[in-house]
């Protein structure tokens, strides 16, 4: 039997928190309980920053536990576009970035009983070397060392695979668990509205002089353009039970591509992707290839993840807007969560602290928009907006198409998403379905 179901959820209790249930005052709100947001709270924590994180239902039961928990500084092909696009300085400081987000993680997971593995991260192709051969030369421009391997675990040909050494994967939920105790976090408390200086609840309001949004996609559409500078991607993992090991994670460079990584008796199969609200084949091809290559497999678990995709491949972490002074965004972790949730918690709390980070030029939000996909964002939302439909978002007021293979009510502007009577699922709605 299927479980429909994070692999993540099994057998994982994590802490509860108290509702806020009054007005309050702090120095620095975190609003978000997912990774991202967690972790800015335990660093500042920390650093004995007076702070409170506020999550409108549970920790990390959102986006955090549908990842597929790879820490890992090697984001598909990106450093030869990024050398093109940005030069070697700021590819240097996107890699070194993510390389120092490993290395926390790896030093937080001595002490935590996590699941956490090194393993060597690559990115495959099935016919074109050369494409391996580019980025390999990118990086080796800006002073960072891979290998070429011919990927022989994975269960078919390929022409070859890059390896990133070092990198690492864990259990997201077992992490959590460790280091959410004794945080000042309330759950269950919704921010339904922001003003200067102060977050306003269902029960109360929170006055602050900084905010971080950690909130998979920003709240508040007024500032910043998050909604023309974004959209949203679905993927899709299966997990098979007992099958052959792989020497590593693996992913294509291929769009449409497969991934593939252990877990303790498990082998993970992901893919899928496509634009969270247009048509896609969901797990059709991840089932396929299970039967191709791996027939006396049995299907244990299978679930979806939701990603902010933005323009350029690159988070944007750093002051949400030129109108919210000392107001901080974390989004658009483009499928690489994980490390971009520890990229943001070091960036942001050195910027809560004024303390300069030397990484946080690449990452600054209001970078040049100037890029195709805004047009096409752009383009969905015009489109959308248009059609006739009555199924409407309560985000931007967008039809929303009805998703067959889950159930569900999904947006193509901003990837909000709702179950089958309208009960809110996805941000950035703030609220159930119109």
């Amino acid at each position: 039997m299927v479980t429909m179901d994070s692999i993540w959820n099994e057998h994982v209790k994590l802490p509860h928190f108290r509702k806020l249930k009054r007005d309050a005052r702090t120095d620095v709100l975190i609003i978000g309980g997912g990774m991202a947001g967690i972790l800015c709270a335990y660093f500042l924590q920390k650093e004995h920053v007076d702070y409170m994180l506020v999550e409108k239902g549970s920790i990390c039961r959102g986006i955090t536990k549908n990842t597929t928990a790879k820490i890992t500084s090697q984001h598909g092909l990106i450093y030869h576009r990024l050398l093109k696009s940005l030069g070697s300085e700021k590819t240097r400081m996107y890699l070194d970035a993510n390389q120092n987000a490993v290395r926390r993680y790896t030093r937080l997971c001595r002490w935590i009983d996590c699941d956490f593995e090194k393993k060597t991260a690559y990115v495959y192709s099935k016919n074109d070397r050369t494409k391996l051969e580019e980025e390999a030369e990118a990086l080796s421009r800006i002073g960072f060392h891979t290998h070429m391997t011919d990927a022989a675990t994975l269960p078919f040909q390929t022409a070859g695979a890059i390896g990133f050494a070092e990198q690492a994967q864990f259990h997201p939920l077992k992490f959590i668990n460790k280091i959410a105790p004794g945080l000042n976090i309330y759950e269950d408390t919704f921010v339904k509205e922001l003003a200067e200086n102060t977050a306003v609840t269902e029960s109360g309001k929170i006055t602050f002089q900084k905010m971080i949004v950690a909130t998979h996609f920003p709240l508040d559409n007024k500032h910043g353009l998050y909604p023309l500078k974004m959209y949203q991607n679905r993927s899709y993992v299966i997990a098979l039970e007992n099958p052959p090991r792989i020497d590593g994670m693996y992913i294509d460079e291929a769009p449409d591509g497969l991934s593939f990584r252990n877990y303790r008796n498990y082998l993970f199969i992901g893919g899928g992707s496509h634009r969270t609200g247009k048509p896609g084949k969901n797990w059709e091809d991840l089932r396929n290839c299970a039967r191709l290559y791996y027939p006396n497999m049995e299907e244990k678990y299978s679930w979806a993840a939701q990603d902010c995709m933005t323009l350029d491949g690159i988070p944007y972490i750093g002051p949400y807007s030129r109108h919210m002074p000392e107001c901080y965004v974390a989004t658009g972790f483009n499928k690489w969560g994980m490390t971009s949730s520890m990229v943001s918690a070091s960036i942001l709390t050195d910027m809560i602290l004024e303390k300069e980070n030397p990484y946080a030029p690449v990452f600054r939000p209001s970078r040049n928009m100037l890029k195709p996909q805004l047009f096409i964002n752009g383009f969905e939302s015009i489109t959308n907006l248009l059609t006739i439909s009555s199924k409407r978002c309560p985000h931007m007021g967008c039809a929303l198409h009805w998703n067959k293979a889950e159930h569900s009510w999904d947006c193509p502007c901003h990837g909000s998403r709702f179950d089958r009577f309208g009960k809110l699922l996805d941000n950035p709605a703030n609220g159930d379905m119109m």
